[in-house]
Formats: C-alpha cells, sequence, structure tokens
C-alpha cells in the first residue's frame, strides 16, 4: 500500500510505522480500533459544535452535527420529523 502523506502532519517515517501496526492487527483489532476512533471524532465534533453555540440543547447540537455531516436537507427533515413528534 502506498500512501501520500502530503496533506498531513504525519512524517512519512511515522506513517509507515502506524501502517505496519495496523497491518499487524487482526480485523478484529481492526475493527475495534475504527469503532474507537469514529467514536473519539464524534464526541470531539459534539464538543467542537457546544464551543461554538454554547447556548444550545443537545438537541440542537446533535442537529447541527446532522447538518455539518449529512447535509443541510437531511438536518431539516430530522427538524420537521422532531416537531411532528412534538419534540
Amino acid at each position: 500500500m502506498t500512501t501520500d502523506s502530503s496533506d498531513s502532519d504525519t512524517s512519512p517515517e511515522a506513517l509507515e510505522v502506524q501502517l505496519q501496526c495496523l497491518r499487524a492487527m487482526t480485523p478484529q483489532e481492526r475493527l475495534r480500533r475504527v469503532f474507537a476512533w469514529s467514536d473519539q471524532l464524534r464526541r470531539m465534533s459534539f464538543a467542537a459544535i457546544r464551543r461554538r453555540y454554547p447556548e444550545y440543547s443537545e438537541d440542537q447540537v446533535r442537529l447541527k452535527f446532522i447538518e455539518l455531516t449529512y447535509g443541510e436537507t437531511l438536518a431539516n427533515e430530522v427538524r420537521a420529523w422532531l416537531q411532528e413528534q412534538g419534540q
């Protein structure tokens, strides 16, 4: 596998070590790692939204996450659905 680290702050040597570590993992370990990274990224995104919009409720934070991640159209559909549900 070749890698292009031109958009990364990780040196090519460090990236190669990371890849070697990933290659040494079992598929289950890699999957666990992906889930952990995904969860960490989601938590960091929510924290950034809370910092940017401290006045937002948790529902508003979730909706902003949906908007930023999946687009305004889906966020508006979720907002409309929540209003229909009386939330």
